[in-house]
């Protein structure tokens, strides 16, 4: 990813649409784009400029909390990740696959 790709990414909070998902990844669209209420996410990803990734999840009150945080890094072309999850799931690796102004494709494994 070049820098400008880079600083899309950091400056916006990027929300897991459910019904959007590709084959090859899941969908993050930019918060302040139109995403109605009932397609409002249970999953967020905020970027730092510091380097570090935070995924949110949508709690009993609809807040979302933090549940993992890692560094990100520049990978192949693309910015990888990895979070180890607290509920089991154990660790998962992240791949920011595709990028356009208002949605990034992230492929988890």
């Amino acid at each position: 990813m070049n820098d400008v790709s880079r600083d899309a990414l950091v400056n916006t909070r990027w929300l897991h649409v459910d019904g959007d998902d590709a084959e090859d990844g899941a969908v993050f669209r930019d918060a302040d784009g139109d995403i109605p209420l009932s397609r409002r996410p249970k999953e967020i990803l905020e970027f730092s400029g510091d380097g570090t990734v935070r995924l949110l999840a949508s709690g009993p009150d609809d807040r979302a909390r933090e549940i993992g945080r890692a560094a990100w890094r520049e990978e192949g072309g693309h910015v990888a990740f990895r979070f180890n999850l607290p509920d089991g799931r154990g660790a998962r690796d992240y791949r920011v696959i595709d990028q356009g102004p208002d949605r990034i494709i992230v492929s988890r494994q």
